[in-house]
C-alpha cells in the first residue's frame, strides 16, 4: 500500500492526519566511521538516550539488517549479499530501511516502513499515543523526538520488529522502486 499525499501537504491516516512539515531542519554534521564514534560525537546529554535508541533497534531489528554508518547517520540496511541491486537512488549503496541521528533540536527516527506501507503507518499512529503523552512529531519518514527522555523505546522496538529483510524487499521493489 502506498501513503496518500495530498496537494495540501498532509499525511493521511486512518486514525489521524497531520500537516507535513517541510522546515528544512539543519543537520549536525558528524564525521564518523562507526556508530559508536557517532554517539560519542554528538552532545553529552543526548548520548543516553541515543545509546538506549540504538540498542532498543539492535534487540529487535530482524536477522539480515546490517547495521553501518549510512548518509552520516547510524543506519539499518539490506546488505548488498542479499539485494546485490542495491538503493535505486545510487546501486552502489546499499538498501536503507532506518536511520537514526541527532539533529539541532530533536533525536531523529526515520523508518521506510511508515513511509511505505499505509498499514504500518496507521499502527504507529493509532499506537503512539498509548505510550507517551506528548504529541506525535513525524514528517514522511521521520519521527521526531525533542524530548530524549521521553522517546517511547517499547514502541519503537514493536515497530522495528515488525518487518523482515523479505518483507522490506517486497515493500520497496512494490511502492518505492521506480
Amino acid at each position: 500500500m502506498q501513503i496518500a499525499f495530498s496537494h495540501r501537504r498532509v499525511i493521511k491516516s486512518e486514525f489521524h492526519e497531520f500537516p507535513l512539515k517541510t522546515n528544512n531542519f539543519k543537520r549536525m554534521k558528524i564525521e564518523a566511521n562507526s556508530p559508536e564514534n557517532y554517539i560519542e560525537q554528538i552532545p553529552e546529554e543526548r548520548q543516553p538516550a541515543m545509546n538506549r535508541l540504538r540498542q532498543t533497534i539492535l534487540e529487535n531489528l530482524p536477522e539480515g539488517f546490517n547495521e553501518e554508518m549510512s548518509y552520516g547517520m547510524i543506519g539499518y540496511v539490506v546488505p548488498k549479499t542479499i539485494y546485490p541491486e542495491g538503493y535505486h537512488c545510487d546501486p552502489k549503496l546499499p538498501l536503507p530501511f532506518m536511520n537514526i541521528a541527532n539533529q539541532k533540536n530533536f533525536i531523529a527516527f526515520y523508518h521506510s516502513g511508515i513511509y511505505a506501507d499505509k498499514e504500518i503507518l496507521d499502527w504507529f499512529v493509532k499506537e503512539y499515543p498509548k505510550h507517551t503523552k506528548l504529541k506525535l512529531d513525524m514528517g514522511k519518514s521521520c519521527v521526531r523526538f525533542k524530548k530524549p527522555d521521553q522517546i517511547p523505546f517499547e514502541l519503537i522496538g514493536e515497530l522495528v520488529k515488525k518487518i523482515s529483510v523479505k518483507d522490506w524487499i517486497d515493500t520497496y521493489e512494490t511502492n518505492i522502486k521506480r
